[in-house]
């Protein structure tokens, strides 16, 4: 577990949040639980953590309970080191801690591989879930990546380039955005990925990827792909960054054809990290689509 007094004063002023913390069995897991209301539950990708979510949840606090969790080994949760971090676990990790906090119905944010995740949860209790807010992420089974991640994923060496030389957390500070971060900003991503330890998870989202039958993962993801159709008509936002490099328009239109009913917010100019390029516009948009 992170020490949450180490924090640096630059990353504390931009997430002045409560820390909490959940129990796993594995390990603890760091989240935000600010603000009244009806609940969302916010759920970040790779390699960010709640932090991507500072600003929304800001913006929603007065109206709203957030509630923001770091997965597993991300953040300033614990970063256990001989964990396996499967889809899996992901799911069932945010199911439990939303058990509980008591809560029976909530909405859903979700961002990057936190779209799998959420999607994942909802396919699995789809009455507890009212609105859905999706931005750059895929939760259903496909054979686009790109060639960086896909180095990434490959086994020794890609261990060596993400632990070893922060070839993942770092690079997208700069390639998951078409806005330069703040220092602050940028410091508030990479600060809890410091070391060889400390990026575990990291590593193990990339592996995680399923990209063929035998993966560990794939059964899952192929689950959560078929059960797709159970949402069909939930109330789904898709905002989306469409110079992403990772979750391109590709990803965009399938969500569009799976869900024709959604309501569609493409930002051609921003990157991956939507609510860093295109938060003035994206913010507004998620409240007013979540009050309704």
């Amino acid at each position: 577990m992170t020490d949450i007094s180490l924090l640096p004063p630059d990353i504390r002023a931009l997430y002045p949040f409560k820390h909490h913390w959940f129990e796993t069995g594995v390990g603890r897991i760091q989240y935000v639980d600010v603000g009244q209301g009806r609940p969302v539950v916010m759920l970040h990708g790779n390699p960010t953590w709640s932090f991507y979510y500072r600003n929304l949840i800001k913006e929603l606090a007065p109206d709203f309970r957030c509630i923001a969790p770091d997965h597993l080994g991300c953040g300033l949760s614990d970063k256990p080191q001989e964990f396996s971090y499967r889809l899996r676990h992901r799911i069932a990790h945010v199911r439990a801690l939303i058990d509980s906090l008591g809560i029976q119905q909530y909405d859903l944010v979700a961002h990057d591989w936190g779209g799998a995740v959420a999607m994942g949860i909802a396919t699995l209790e789809p009455d507890r879930v009212r609105r859905i807010v999706l931005m750059n992420t895929g939760a259903f089974l496909s054979k686009d990546i790109p060639g960086s991640i896909a180095l990434c994923r490959t086994p020794v060496l890609g261990e060596i380039l993400v632990r070893g030389f922060n070839a993942f957390a770092w690079p997208a500070t700069f390639m998951a955005v078409k806005k330069k971060l703040p220092p602050a900003v940028r410091h508030g991503y990479l600060w809890p990925y410091n070391n060889w330890k400390n990026r575990v998870a990291v590593a193990r989202f990339v592996q995680d990827i399923p990209m063929e039958k035998a993966h560990p993962s794939y059964e899952e993801l192929e689950r959560i792909d078929k059960g797709l159709q159970l949402l069909r008509y939930k109330p789904l936002m898709l905002p989306w960054g469409g110079a992403d490099f990772c979750f391109t328009p590709k990803f965009f239109e399938e969500f569009r054809r799976r869900f024709p009913e959604s309501e569609p917010l493409m930002v051609p100019d921003a990157g991956h990290y939507l609510l860093e390029d295109a938060g003035d516009t994206v913010i507004p948009a998620i409240r007013k689509f979540l009050e309704r």
